[in-house]
């Protein structure tokens, strides 16, 4: 189903791909180096393979979408990401963007609503080198026996933020999630800066597949 060859020509389109995302404002040089260090297309059904450096959306099955790179770029950079992060990933989906937290120097822990994709995904990252903790269950309630988190990332659409997440967020930890409605999101980056009180920053507006479970969409 993937193919796994790193060809020039793929080398190539990454080097363009990067080229715009630091167009569209990307500067922080580790994820760009990220970027070129985890080949999009690994990810990508054949038949889609090249589309797989074009700064788009595509489907990957069960209704779910591997992210525009832009948009995993953008949300990459609100984290922050230090090495040694202890980093909660909502939606693993493709294993795309936990590919990109992998490399950045992340302890990587990514939890999965769909069943198809958790299985798929939990026998593909190993092929590629991705060393990652994944979980299958209702990502919007995070993971409380994993907690705290130095960061939290949500690849899906929430309908409010999660205060379970929150609560699992270390003191000093960031939290980034798109919340809106089902159709548009306004990224959120929120800091805990104590356990009472959240810094809220709001960022440009962006479309991502709903979040599902107990505090997302049903």
């Amino acid at each position: 189903m993937f193919k796994l060859e790193d060809s020039y020509l793929h080398k190539g389109k990454r080097r363009e791909l990067i080229r715009t995302l630091r167009n569209k404002g990307i500067r922080n040089e580790a994820i760009l180096e990220a970027f070129n260090n985890v080949p999009r297309h690994f990810f990508f059904d054949s038949a889609l393979l090249s589309h797989a450096y074009e700064d788009k959306a595509f489907p990957i099955g069960e209704g779910q979408t591997i992210s525009q790179p832009y948009t995993v770029a953008f949300q990459t950079e609100l984290l922050s990401i230090n090495p040694g992060d202890k980093v909660l990933e909502i939606g693993t989906g493709s294993g795309y963007q936990a590919g990109i937290l992998y490399c950045l120097g992340a302890n990587v822990h990514s939890i999965e609503y769909n069943k198809v994709l958790y299985e798929r995904t939990k026998k593909f990252l190993p092929k590629i080198g991705v060393k990652i903790k994944h979980y299958h269950g209702d990502g919007s309630l995070g993971l409380p026996n994993q907690a705290p988190f130095d960061k939290i990332i949500v690849t899906a659409g929430a309908p409010v933020v999660p205060k379970t997440l929150l609560l699992q967020l270390k003191i000093g930890g960031i939290l980034v999630i798109p919340v809106g409605d089902r159709k548009k999101q306004q990224m959120l980056k929120l800091t805990k800066q104590t356990n009472k009180q959240i810094l809220k920053e709001s960022f440009d507006n962006f479309s991502f597949v709903p979040l599902r479970g107990d505090e997302g969409w049903e």
